[in-house]
C-alpha cells in the first residue's frame, strides 16, 4: 500500500471522527440535562413560581439612582425561595455599580433572571474591586433572559485601558460573567459599550448562549465579545457580535465548545487563545465553529499562542462552512503572537497544535496572504487539514505580492478546491 493512500485513510478516518464529535456536540450534553431542555416559552411560563420585582424592593428606573443594593437584596429574596423564583427587572433604566448575584439557591428549579430594562454600569472605577460588573457565580440551574441591554458606558474609561502597551494590564470590567454555573441559559439580551470584556465564561459545565448582541466601536480597547475559558460543554449560537475585539475568544481550558451561526465584524474574529501565557494552563479540546459569516474583520479564523510558552495543547478543532468578506487575515495559526512582524527573538511556543480542520472555507481577503500558519520550531503543527478553501483577493492592487499562502514548521494535508494555491 502506497504511503499516499495510507495517508488519505488515515485523514478520512480522522475527519469521520471528528464529524462524530461534531454531532454529540451539536446534539446536546452527553450526560441528562433536563434543564438545558426546558422550554422558555411553554414550561418555564406555566410553572409555579414566586415572582420579585426589583421595584417592590426599591429600585428606581430613572437612570441615577444606583440601585445595586436594591438589586442585591431583590436576588437574596429570590435565591432563598425554595420554589420556582424570577427576578424581574421590568422596562425602564436603572443604574447600578459592581454586584455579584451569588449561590447557593435554595430551589431545585432553576432561578430565571428577567431583563427588560436598559441596566447602566457606573462610570467610577473606584467602585469596582474585581474585574467584573455584573457576576453570577456558584449556581447550578440559571435562566438570564429578556429584550433589555446591558450598558457598561465604556466610552467614559476606555481611556484608561493600556493593554495593547502592557500584557500585564489590569483589565477594565467585563459587562456580564459567569462563573462556576452549571447548566445555564443566557438568551435574547443586549451587550452595549462594555468598559472590558461583554461576557466572560468561566469554571462553568452545560452553558448556552443564544441570540445575544453584542456591541461596541470598531476602536474600544479589549471589548472582546464572549470569552471562555476552563469551562466544558458550553454552546453559542445565532448571535451578533461587533466589537473593538475578538467576537469570541477560546482561552485555557475550553473543552467541547459548539459555536454555530455566529455574525461577527467588526472585530479581530473567532480565536482559539491567547495560550500559553500562564504556567500550567490547561488544554484547549473538541472546538467546533460551523455556518459563520465574519464582515471586515482583522481576523477570521485565528489560533495564537504565546512564544516561550509553558506546554499545553490544542487539538481536536473543526472550522466550517465559514464565510469571510473583506477579511484581512481570513486562516491565521500565530504561535509567535506579540513578536515582530519579521524575527521573533524568544524560544519557541511550547503549545502543540494539532488535528484542525478547515472545511469548507470561502469568501475574500484583503491581505495578499489570505492562509498564513506559523507554527513553533520546537513543536510543529501536526495534522492540519484543508478542504475546499475558496478565497479571492479583495484588497487593493498588489503588484509586488502574488495571493498566497504562506506555511512554516506546519504539517498540511489538502483536499478539494485550494485557492489560493496551497504552501509550496
Amino acid at each position: 500500500m502506497s504511503s499516499v493512500f495510507k495517508q488519505l485513510i488515515l485523514l478520512t478516518l480522522l475527519l469521520v471522527a471528528l464529524v462524530a464529535v461534531d454531532a454529540k456536540l451539536l446534539a446536546g450534553p452527553i450526560s441528562p440535562d433536563p434543564f438545558l431542555n426546558v422550554n422558555l416559552g411553554k414550561d418555564i411560563k406555566h410553572r409555579k413560581e414566586t415572582v420579585f420585582n426589583v421595584l417592590s424592593f426599591g429600585a428606581k428606573p430613572d437612570g441615577k439612582t444606583d440601585n445595586s443594593e436594591s438589586f442585591m437584596k431583590t436576588w437574596v429574596a429570590a435565591c432563598h425561595s425554595k420554589g420556582a423564583a424570577r427576578v424581574v427587572i421590568p422596562r425602564g433604566t436603572f443604574l447600578i455599580n459592581q454586584i455579584a448575584f451569588a449561590g447557593p439557591c435554595a430551589s431545585t428549579s432553576p432561578i430565571i433572571v428577567q431583563i427588560d430594562a436598559t441596566l447602566k454600569g457606573g462610570v467610577d472605577i473606584s467602585n469596582y474591586f474585581s474585574d467584573e460588573w455584573i457576576l453570577f457565580e456558584k449556581i447550578n440551574g440559571l435562566i438570564v433572559t429578556g429584550r433589555g441591554a446591558l450598558d457598561g458606558q465604556g466610552s467614559a474609561v476606555w481611556e484608561y485601558n493600556d493593554c495593547g502597551m502592557n500584557p500585564n494590564c489590569q483589565k477594565l470590567p467585563v459587562n456580564l460573567k459567569l462563573n462556576n454555573i452549571t447548566h445555564g441559559l443566557v438568551k435574547g439580551i443586549s451587550s452595549v459599550n462594555s468598559k472590558g470584556f461583554h461576557m466572560f465564561v468561566t469554571n462553568c459545565e452545560n452553558v448556552r448562549l443564544r441570540k445575544l448582541h453584542l456591541t461596541a466601536p470598531e476602536d474600544s480597547p479589549n471589548t472582546d465579545g464572549i470569552h471562555l475559558s476552563r469551562s466544558n460543554n458550553i454552546k453559542i449560537s445565532r448571535s451578533v457580535i461587533a466589537t473593538g475585539d475578538d467576537c469570541i475568544s477560546l482561552g485555557r481550558g475550553s473543552m467541547n465548545v459548539a459555536i454555530n451561526k455566529i455574525t461577527c465584524g467588526p472585530g479581530h474574529g473567532i480565536s482559539v487563545g491567547s495560550l500559553g501565557k500562564y504556567p500550567n494552563e490547561e488544554d484547549v479540546r473538541g472546538i467546533v465553529v460551523k455556518n459563520c459569516t465574519l464582515l471586515s474583520t482583522d481576523n477570521g479564523l485565528r489560533i495564537k499562542t504565546w512564544p516561550d510558552s509553558p506546554p499545553s495543547a490544542a487539538s481536536g478543532i473543526l472550522f466550517q462552512d465559514i464565510n469571510m468578506v473583506n477579511v484581512k487575515n481570513p486562516i491565521l495559526i500565530d504561535q509567535e503572537y506579540s513578536c515582530s512582524k519579521t524575527n521573533c527573538q524568544r524560544p519557541p511556543s511550547r503549545v502543540k497544535i494539532s488535528d484542525v480542520h478547515y472545511i469548507n472555507v470561502k469568501g475574500s481577503s484583503i491581505s495578499p496572504v489570505a492562509v498564513q500558519l506559523k507554527c513553533s520550531k520546537q513543536f510543529p503543527c501536526q495534522n492540519i487539514e484543508m478542504f475546499n478553501i475558496n478565497l479571492k483577493y479583495s484588497g487593493p492592487p498588489n503588484k509586488e505580492l502574488p495571493f498566497s499562502a504562506k506555511c512554516s514548521n506546519a504539517k498540511v494535508g489538502y483536499r478539494g478546491l485550494q485557492f489560493p494555491p496551497p504552501c509550496k
